[in-house]
């Protein structure tokens, strides 16, 4: 893959996957408007490993107080944090369902579902589903409040993600508000769940390459660009939306996914992807 088209398919998923707007559609319009090729496997895992390491980076110190605290350890830090001692094992819950659906439903979601109908469709879907949750939510609770049906009914949320066009991010902070969560918790708790499923996914894509033998791929210069730039890209769109949700709301990506899914629809009408 030329340089170029991995520096900004990196780009495009490092400011995508944390941001509420569908990084799988992004990256599928822009191979298909441009003329791309379909990534590779070796590319996906570079965009897998990518993004989990942002997260990693971001939340290490967060990580180390859960699986602290998770497992009986008495650890200071994040007061939020320090209130809630079984969010490691809200966080284990809450990755459930979308293990579940990744398995039933993969072959769908990296098939017949990836076209723009379905991409189309999902952004507008959500975005609507994202100003109900920005207008009905009372965002009162914070980290600490944070229990079981909460894990469930965010993971449960997550699942869905499998679904292209639907972003992990965009429904899983729509399922926290709609528990009442405050902004910035329900974006927090949806990065912290993130891990463990773009993990799997991660460890999945490099076992499917490990059995087709190419595993030498991983140390390609191109590979190690694309885990760089999504990672540098990532850290950086997380450390920004946080700081964004503590003063403003979605509407502003309300309003950009259902511009973009209408248009979207209407270029899959007038283009058929090849």
């Amino acid at each position: 893959m030329p340089i170029v088209q991995v520096i900004v398919l990196a780009v495009v998923q490092g400011l995508t996957e944390f941001l509420p707007i569908s990084s799988t559609a992004h990256l599928y319009l822009t191979s298909w408007l441009l003329g791309w090729n379909a990534e590779g496997l070796d590319f996906d895992i570079a965009l897998h490993i990518g993004t989990l390491l942002a997260v990693i980076i971001y939340f290490f110190k967060d990580w180390l107080q859960i699986i602290g605290q998770g497992l009986g350890m008495r650890i200071g830090g994040d007061q939020e944090l320090k209130h809630n001692h079984i969010l490691l094992w809200l966080l284990v819950i809450g990755s459930i369902p979308v293990g579940v659906a990744g398995l039933a439903l993969n072959k769908q979601a990296e098939g017949p579902w990836r076209n723009p109908f379905v991409i189309g469709g999902m952004l507008i879907a959500v975005g609507v589903l994202m100003y109900f949750a920005e207008r009905a939510g009372k965002k009162q609770r914070d980290m600490a409040s944070i229990s079981g049906p909460d894990a469930v009914s965010i993971g449960l949320a997550q699942a869905l993600a499998v679904i292209p066009g639907t972003s992990r991010s965009g429904i899983t902070i729509s399922a926290g508000l709609l528990r009442n969560l405050n902004r910035e918790a329900a974006a927090r708790f949806s990065f912290l769940l993130s891990t463990p499923a773009i993990a799997a996914a991660a460890g999945k894509a490099v076992w499917d390459m490990r059995k087709t033998g190419g595993m030498h791929a991983l140390v390609a210069p191109d590979f190690l660009v694309g885990v760089a730039v999504s990672a540098l890209t990532g850290c950086a769109v997380i450390a920004w939306f946080l700081h964004y949700l503590r003063r403003s709301g979605l509407l502003p990506f309300v309003y950009y996914r259902i511009v973009f899914g209408i248009i979207v629809l209407a270029l899959a009408f007038i283009r058929r992807p090849a």
